[in-house]
């Protein structure tokens, strides 16, 4: 799945969900609101904007809007994958935000900003647990504009903590976390992005990669947990997305601009992964 339907969802919420045995399997994806995800437990890969980062307990992760990424997760020795996840469309409740200038700036900087990374380690604060098992308590009695407020507090509740963790690791002159050091699938990643647009042959890439086409195939699948093939229709399908989203081209257009020359491909391939056609997915995000 590249994106959910958050946009028309007040919010998506989950306290201390668990996965086991490999039932959590994600291509790679991106949402049109906010993600803000805390991992209890597990262990394996993420991937955001071309980077790998290895996956901890403790660990905190921001995704601000259309923004592409994977996990890949390990389960031996029985290991289990526990989160909490909070999405929401940011413009939503911003008005919220407004009587707290400090807390409003740092709520605008996390969804507009060029954040410069998207993942903190080593994050213990029983206040950001506090607020994902508050609303886990309220979440289901919730019904009608009630909603609304409900969520707006547990956001302020979020992002003050978020605000407080994020302030001290400014302090302790904390910049990037670390990360996985895997630089040649990282290679394969950025080629990717530069030439997804036009139409892909595996060979062209090997041969630009100085690698062969079953050793690529193979690093990226083992690194991942899907083909090159997955990620760049995932990646067409993303861009697509913001075409749609932002633009009146026509379809066929779109095609071709993501690297697809046949349309009717495009929006086969489209609904195979958004559920709804190009067409009706415009007309969705235009008319909410």
């Amino acid at each position: 799945m590249v994106a959910s339907n958050d946009r028309i969802s007040p919010l998506y919420f989950a306290y201390r969900r668990k996965s086991e045995n490999y039932e959590h399997k994600e291509t790679f994806h991106s949402h049109l609101g906010v993600e803000v995800l805390l991992i209890h437990q597990g262990k394996g890969t993420m991937i955001v904007n071309n980077i790998s980062y290895e996956i901890k307990p403790g660990m905190l992760c921001i995704f601000q809007p259309c923004q592409l990424h994977h996990l890949k997760l390990e389960y031996d020795d029985h290991q289990c994958f526990e989160r909490s996840i909070a999405i929401f469309e940011p413009t939503v409740y911003e008005s919220y935000f407004k009587q707290w200038p400090a807390l409003h700036e740092f709520y605008n900087f996390i969804y507009l900003g060029n954040l410069p990374f998207p993942c903190l380690y080593e994050v213990d604060d029983p206040y950001l647990d506090s607020a994902y098992k508050s609303m886990h308590d309220r979440f289901p009695t919730l019904t009608g504009t009630e909603k609304y407020e409900e969520i707006s507090l547990f956001l302020v509740a979020l992002f003050r903590s978020l605000k407080q963790i994020w302030d001290k690791r400014k302090e302790r002159g904390t910049t990037y976390p670390a990360r996985r050091k895997n630089h040649r699938v990282e290679h394969i990643l950025n080629w990717i992005e530069t030439n997804y647009k036009v139409p892909f042959r595996l060979d062209d890439m090997a041969k630009s990669l100085h690698l062969s086409p079953y050793h690529l195939s193979h690093l990226f699948k083992e690194a991942t947990g899907i083909s090159i093939t997955e990620y760049i229709a995932a990646r067409r399908i993303h861009q697509s997305i913001q075409l749609l989203a932002t633009t009146k081209k026509p379809i066929s257009l779109i095609a071709e601009e993501i690297g697809l020359t046949n349309s009717s491909y495009f929006c086969k391939l489209f609904k195979s992964q958004m559920g709804i056609t190009p067409h009706q997915y415009r007309k969705k995000w235009t008319s909410t």
